[in-house]
């Protein structure tokens, strides 16, 4: 049965939405995990490592993984790791968080691919539903926890059963995406060298055979390595740099920009500080929501400018956190929204670009292979932030405004 795009459409936003869920809700949570003691970027450090390895290795194997095989893996991964986040124990929970990490990665790299076959609507589709798995995931995150006083553990638990709409892809009627089932890496589907391997003795391969192999290894990694060469200029460096900026902001000052409960220009269900840090998550993941919903309508070429713009916001809330010079939250609230909304425009407009630019030959290894990028800056910003959120906080409780040490 052949889908009407309408139909794509959908399939392929409730696959955003189910596999970015996990991770906004994770980081959301990230407050209630760690408590005021320990830096945010733990849990993000922890919730993006996994996913950029994965991601790092893909382009030397996953060709050789059939899509409905990877499905079933990401739903077994998804629903573990969050039944693992719902424990109480820190440890255990951490666990969790990098076996959902592992198959958010997998998935992205899967479902980008997978986009090449379905073109343009589904990658719209695709890039709007990540961005409702922000909006969801942080807002019913927030409901469940800050207005309805729901348990950590049980708010946390609710959202395992999410992965299982992973199973829309077997109403995909795929056919022209599966790969080769080969056992064999790198062979290349040669009839010649998979017949030697199938003629070979009990005893062991033939030496002809093992020199075929790693040729064909090396051959397949310095090719591999020469096309992600010629991504990086024009796709992966701008997406990098917003990822790296923006993840400044979420996970390491924004937990810094506190304001004292109680005043008048504070909103009434601040009633603890992380409510604070939970909200600004929500506004976040709402500009990053229409921006990405919104890509089809207003195209963004120019992905650099973006980069920089991200920049001005990451030293604007640096200057907030330092000196606290606006005495109102609601000017940060809308920085935030501000900077999800940039950072949902460089995704999308990022992967329409390659749709656009890249030939179609190349064009399924570049879209699941630019997905490193927003990555490692990601990972580069929980890195920073282990240390630059300590710092801010240290400044702030000196200077009689100890909020971020509080709950």
């Amino acid at each position: 049965m052949v889908l009407s795009n309408r139909q794509v459409y959908i399939c392929f936003w409730i696959f955003g939405l189910v596999n970015n869920v996990l991770y906004v809700v994770i980081l959301s949570a990230a407050v209630d995990i760690v408590g005021p003691s320990l830096p945010k970027s733990l849990v993000l450090l922890l919730d993006i490592l996994p996913a950029f390895v994965i991601k790092l290795v893909a382009p030397f194997f996953v060709h050789k993984l059939r899509y409905d095989h990877r499905i079933l893996c990401l739903i077994v991964f998804s629903c573990l790791g969050m039944l693992l986040v719902s424990c109480g124990s820190l440890r255990v929970c951490l666990a969790g968080v990098a076996l959902a990490s592992l198959s958010s990665g997998f998935g992205e790299v899967t479902f980008l691919q997978l986009t090449h076959y379905y073109q343009e609507v589904s990658l719209n589709g695709w890039s709007s539903g990540t961005g409702g798995a922000g909006l969801f995931g942080s807002g019913i995150y927030m409901l469940f926890t800050s207005l309805l006083e729901i348990p950590v553990t049980v708010s946390l638990l609710s959202f395992s059963v999410l992965p299982l709409g992973f199973l829309l892809y077997y109403k995909l009627g795929v056919g022209q995406e599966e790969v080769s089932d080969s056992a064999v890496p790198f062979l290349n589907n040669d009839p010649e060298e998979i017949n030697a391997l199938t003629l070979a003795p009990p005893t062991g391969v033939s030496s002809v055979v093992k020199q075929n192999l790693l040729i064909d290894l090396r051959a397949n990694m310095y090719d591999t390595c020469q096309k992600l060469k010629e991504l990086i200029e024009p796709f992966m460096l701008p997406l990098t740099t917003v990822y790296l900026f923006e993840y400044m902001i979420n996970q390491a000052v924004a937990p810094t920009l506190l304001f004292p409960l109680g005043q008048k220009h504070v909103p009434f269900f601040f009633r603890k500080y992380r409510d604070i840090y939970v909200t600004y998550g929500t506004l976040y993941q709402l500009g990053v929501f229409i921006s990405r919903s919104t890509a089809h309508l207003v195209r963004m070429k120019r992905l650099y400018l973006l980069s920089s713009l991200q920049f001005l916001n990451l030293l604007l809330v640096m200057l907030q956190s330092w000196y606290y010079i606006v005495q109102s939250p609601w000017p940060i609230m809308f920085l935030v929204f501000y900077e999800g909304f940039l950072g949902g425009a460089a995704y999308v407009n990022t992967f329409l670009n390659i749709l656009e630019e890249v030939e179609n030959k190349k064009r399924e290894f570049a879209l699941g292979s630019v997905s490193i990028a927003d990555s490692f800056g990601v990972l580069v910003a929980a890195f920073i932030g282990l240390r630059l959120e300590p710092f801010l906080c240290g400044h702030q409780i000196a200077d009689g405004r100890p909020w971020c040490s509080m709950e």
